[in-house]
């Protein structure tokens, strides 16, 4: 037995009615392959229309290596101007990718080419459209938003596989604590059950997102991201209107985001073993437990 996972309902559009009752609220995700028909992004985007008109901006560059814990997750290890990084996604297989790259800010005409779906919920931060660029060996590993937005990801220029775990299962999923992220000594895509016992049996599902599709993942839901072209997605964020999530995401900003960060840098290594440890022996409590409920 291992990973047990499902396809994500697909659907080309739906009432609001519809997305609130049978994913909004239940907290399910879902991809709407025609939400994107009538954006001018859907025909307009491409390596080649970025190049041209925000070709010359500097871009910092993240690889697949697992993280220094002792550091802020994410760190940049190189830079390059983003024309020459459109270029090398598309010429040949790279680990390199951007990580929530705001072009809008650089190039604020672009928000004239998205829709923000405001007929499907509301409470978008539309100050904080991210972009996301990999090319096809890049792999964004497994977490969850720390913020725990609900999250409209559209992709475009190529195909991106994506593996998607409610967060009922975060204890299983050797979930670092003090974090949103899961300990990255294994592969998502294809784990050591032997070393890692607890993914046994843990329930998902699998995505395939091509040019222009959007895929809906409610708060707090894991992903893991592997490109299979080089290509690139925009993510668009949207607050819960629950007050119990709006506390639970100030709670999680501060406990996974400052006081994670103070106690790395106090306690540096140490810090990193002692929690490397502890996620094996939470990870062993929650199996026996059985499989945890909504």
């Amino acid at each position: 037995m291992s990973f047990i996972l499902k396809n994500v309902d697909t659907v080309d559009s739906i009432t609001r009615e519809d997305f609130k009752k049978n994913y909004l609220d239940k907290r399910k995700p879902l991809i709407i392959k025609g939400l994107t028909n009538d954006w001018p992004a859907r025909t307009k985007w491409s390596t080649e229309y970025f190049k041209e008109i925000a070709g010359d901006i500097e871009v910092k560059l993240v690889d697949n290596s697992k993280a220094d814990p002792t550091k802020v997750i994410n760190a940049s290890i190189a830079s390059m101007k983003f024309g020459e990084y459109l270029d090398l996604i598309k010429r040949e297989p790279t680990e390199l990718r951007i990580f929530f790259f705001n072009l809008f800010k650089h190039r604020p005409e672009l928000v004239n080419d998205v829709k923000v779906p405001k007929d499907l919920m509301g409470g978008f931060i539309e100050s904080m459209p991210a972009m996301f660029f990999g090319g096809s060996k890049a792999i964004t590993f497994l977490h969850y938003d720390i913020d725990l937005p609900h999250l409209f990801h559209t992709h475009f220029g190529g195909r991106k596989h994506i593996i998607l775990f409610d967060n009922k299962w975060k204890k299983r999923l050797y979930c670092l604590p003090n974090t949103t992220y899961a300990l990255e000594d294994y592969d998502v895509a294809n784990p050591d059950f032997k070393k890692f016992p607890a993914l046994k049996g843990v329930e998902g599902y699998e995505v395939f997102l091509e040019h222009g599709d959007t895929l809906f993942m409610p708060t707090g839901m894991w992903h893991w991201m592997r490109y299979i072209d080089g290509s690139f997605s925009l993510t668009l964020r949207a607050w819960d209107r629950s007050i119990t999530r709006k506390v639970a995401s100030v709670w999680s900003l501060f406990m996974h985001g400052a006081v994670d960060s103070a106690i790395k840098v106090v306690f540096k290594a140490r810090y990193a073993k002692w929690r490397e440890k502890l996620v094996f022996k939470i990870a062993e409590r929650e199996l026996k437990k059985g499989k945890p409920r909504n």
